[in-house]
């Protein structure tokens, strides 16, 4: 509905109340019991069952990548939406495969279901592992997608023409991908435990960020972006699975939710904060080059 109206936007804050507003609230009210279902259906292959299906996000985000300019060059912005509401709304054929399984988790733990509804909720914002767990997650989502953002300015800073800086941002995805899989994978088996391997992923991504900038050349930069998008898309479903470790599978949902709004905060403003340090040093060059 929200892709549907903002198709018809005669203003700008029409945009932000449908596209914004009101398609943000939907794919929040989708991810969530999606994310919780899938933990729910497979208690004992849960990290990989989670990469599995966080993949197909790397996988439509792909395919929408050259998609969308095809679609905005026939049908203009109005008929782009269109399209993506049709698409949007075969989620609720999706939805309605979804089936609560509430046997599963009584099989899974003996212990008594956790409260539902605001108790469950308040109990949360006093459980200090899960708020430990959850603000490490602000910060890695406010690094998350400073590469996606800004990765296609960078690359053209380094001499690449649009088509290459496109690959190099294709190459991120795929990596997200193929990340996502083979660190469900690598996690169901008894190696280390789930938290061990998200800390390794985490140290990785945070490691492989930090070398970013010194890809100066086409190579260079695809091999570091390869090299981050494997490591990051590593983490998306750990961190998911992770919060059924730490929190237990009863209070699983409302964790996911919480958690989700906490890092929304990070999402929300990594981007824009690393844009403006990013202007800040270039103004601190061009100081420096003119004072010399």
């Amino acid at each position: 509905m929200g892709f549907l109206l903002g198709a018809f936007a005669t203003r700008l804050s029409h945009l932000y109340l449908s596209v914004g507003l009101l398609a943000g609230l939907g794919w929040a009210l989708v991810f969530t019991p999606s994310l919780g279902a899938v933990s729910r259906y497979f208690p004992t292959r849960r990290a990989m069952a989670t990469g599995l299906a966080m993949a197909g996000a790397s996988v439509v985000g792909l395919a929408l990548g050259p998609l969308v300019p095809l679609l905005l060059d026939a049908y203009g912005w109005r008929g782009s939406l269109l399209v993506l509401a049709a698409l949007s709304f075969n989620l609720m054929v999706a939805g309605a495969l979804l089936r609560p399984l509430d046997v599963t988790i009584e099989m899974e733990s003996p212990r008594p279901p956790a409260p539902r509804g605001q108790g469950g909720l308040r109990e949360l914002l006093h459980h200090g592992p899960f708020l430990r767990y959850a603000l490490a997650f602000v910060l890695v989502d406010a690094g998350y997608y400073v590469p996606h953002v800004h990765g296609p300015a960078r690359a053209q800073e380094v001499g690449c023409d649009e088509q290459r800086a496109g690959l190099v941002m294709a190459v991120t995805a795929v990596a997200d991908g193929v990340g996502r899989v083979v660190a469900g994978l690598l996690a169901a088996r008894p190696t280390a435990s789930l938290l061990r391997h998200l800390f390794a992923w985490s140290v990785l991504t945070g490691l492989a960020l930090l070398l970013l900038p010194l890809g100066t050349s086409f190579g260079g930069l695809t091999a570091l972006a390869l090299a981050y998008g494997f490591c990051a898309g590593a983490i998306v479903p750990l961190q998911f699975t992770g919060v059924a470790e730490v929190v237990g599978a009863g209070r699983l949902l409302h964790a996911i939710g919480l958690m989700q709004m906490f890092e929304s905060v990070g999402s929300l403003l990594g981007a824009p904060f690393a844009g403006r340090m990013g202007r800040l040093a270039w103004g601190w060059g061009c100081h420096g080059v003119g004072g010399t």
